[in-house]
């Protein structure tokens, strides 16, 4: 099953597949995309968002923004997957509107890997059987229909998302917080490496930020400024030709030597140990890049 909506003039797109390893290659735009994707088999899937490993269980999902790298097994379980870029749906410009940054997407926690509880999976065939349907029904307003049915997806995996990975001791007020401190880290941390600067631009204090995560989970925000760091790093390492004197200057260290630290303290290795060990090469032959850009 494969479905395909896109506006010219815009170069935008949305996609639906239920076998994403076999059908992206189809798709008129490959970069840039946004995904969504549901393990609806009946056994697990193994594979790595940039160079973190992950065993995708029956009825789970995972949201990846256009920055991640997926690399799969070509001939594992067929992958559910949706598939939309900026010009079609914009999550930052419309996150009043789905609340899902810093949650699902463009988070610096961990991969919000989602298990739909067994009353919900019901619920999610029906909505992709509204998909399909949606996808098949050609007028003018075909594409404000499926907007509308991937806002709704967006909501429903926030949502669960909350339930799951949330403490609940949190109310809305300090989950936002959490959420625009994560997102603001995304955009920011090339130029911004203290916590001071974001707890500035939360109206909040540094310490107030501490203390908030510390009850959501065990990493302090300066730990989360510096994975977001070294993540990029890692990307560039493994996925350009750029040296670590480059890829420093690039993340906004005019010293190399505190770059290589930052990265040591973080992975226990140097970037230069990382990138001639390049732990996806590991992974064998038969695996390719997923929507590499």
């Amino acid at each position: 099953m494969f479905y395909e909506y896109s506006d010219p003039k815009l170069r935008s797109i949305f996609g639906l597949t239920d076998h994403l390893q076999a059908d992206e290659h189809k798709f008129s735009i490959q970069k840039g995309l946004v995904k969504i994707l549901w393990n609806r088999n009946q056994e697990s899937v193994d594979f790595y968002i940039d160079d973190i490993p992950i065993e995708f269980q029956p009825q789970q999902i995972v949201t990846l923004t256009f920055l991640q790298h997926l690399t799969i097994e070509q001939n594992s379980p067929p992958l559910t997957a949706y598939l939309f870029n900026r010009e079609f749906y914009c999550i930052l410009d419309h996150d009043y509107e789905v609340s899902c940054n810093g949650i699902i997407f463009f988070g610096t926690q961990d991969i919000p890997v989602i298990t739909l509880p067994e009353g919900e999976q019901k619920k999610f065939d029906m909505l992709h059987q509204v998909f399909q349907d949606e996808f098949q029904t050609r007028d003018n307003i075909q594409g404000e229909m499926l907007q509308m049915l991937l806002k709704r997806l967006i909501i429903k995996c926030t949502r669960l998302t909350k339930e799951q990975r949330i403490v609940k001791e949190l109310d809305n007020r300090q989950v936002d917080t959490i959420r625009q401190f994560n997102l603001l880290v995304d955009m920011h941390y090339k130029e911004k490496k203290q916590v001071s600067e974001y707890a500035e631009m939360l109206y909040k204090s540094p310490k107030t930020l501490a203390n908030l995560f510390a009850t959501y989970n065990q990493k302090s925000p300066l730990r989360i400024i510096h994975e977001r760091i070294v993540l990029e790093a890692k990307r560039l390492l493994y996925f350009t030709d750029k040296s670590s004197k480059e890829i420093s200057w690039d993340l906004g260290f005019e010293d190399l030597a505190h770059f290589s630290k930052l990265f040591k303290k973080v992975t226990g290795e140097t970037p230069t140990d990382y990138k001639q060990k390049k732990p996806l090469a590991q992974l064998g032959k038969n695996r390719q890049p997923i929507g590499k850009t």
